[in-house]
Formats: structure tokens, C-alpha cells, sequence
């Protein structure tokens, strides 16, 4: 029996509200944060993604400060960044090693 992932559940600030969102693992949206798991198979807007390209290429450097301002200082965007931080994923059975002594040889 194998298990598919399809969409992993991450944090994501709307507005001033976090919400959870989904990760797209697969389809046509993969790496793609939606709001609904059937939005990762969802055919894609040319004319939308034509748009952002060009406005990227136009506007680059200012979004890129824009963002890191942002992602910097508004207290939701770094509640979300602590939220989607990874947890230890340590295997509970292996044995805990204490710090190794080190000591000069002469």
C-alpha cells in the first residue's frame, strides 16, 4: 500500500488574517501555495500569467524591496514565517548522544 501526498498544509497571511493554505506537490500548479487542493489541478490563465511576467520584468527591483520590507517588519508575515518553520523531525527511538568531549593530545 502506498500513500500519495498531493498537497502539504503550510501557513499564509491574507489581508491581516493568517489562514491555511495548501503546497501543490503535483499538477499544474506544483510548488504553488493555493487555497484549495482542487485549485492544483486547475487549468492555468495565460493572459494573468503573461501579465505578472511582464509586470515582474518591469518592476523588479521595487517589488523585491517592497517584499523584503514586508516579509521584515509587518508582525502577520513573521508570524507566518515562525508558523512554517520545520520541527525537528527527530526519530523518537534513537538514542540521544551527549556532546562529544574534545581535549588536546600532546
Amino acid at each position: 500500500m502506498q500513500i500519495l501526498v498531493e498537497s502539504r498544509i503550510v501557513w499564509a497571511r491574507t489581508g491581516n488574517k493568517v489562514k491555511r493554505k495548501i503546497r501543490c506537490t503535483t499538477g499544474k500548479r506544483r510548488g504553488r501555495i493555493v487555497s484549495t487542493v482542487g485549485a492544483c489541478n486547475k487549468r492555468i490563465d495565460i493572459k494573468k500569467r503573461y501579465v505578472f511576467k511582464r509586470a515582474k520584468q518591469r518592476f523588479k527591483s521595487r517589488m523585491a524591496i517592497k517584499r523584503w520590507r514586508t516579509k521584515r517588519y509587518n508582525p502577520i508575515s513573521r508570524r507566518v514565517r515562525r508558523l512554517n518553520r520545520q520541527k525537528g523531525h527527530r526519530n523518537p527511538n534513537r538514542p540521544k548522544i551527549g556532546r562529544k568531549t574534545t581535549y588536546k593530545r600532546r
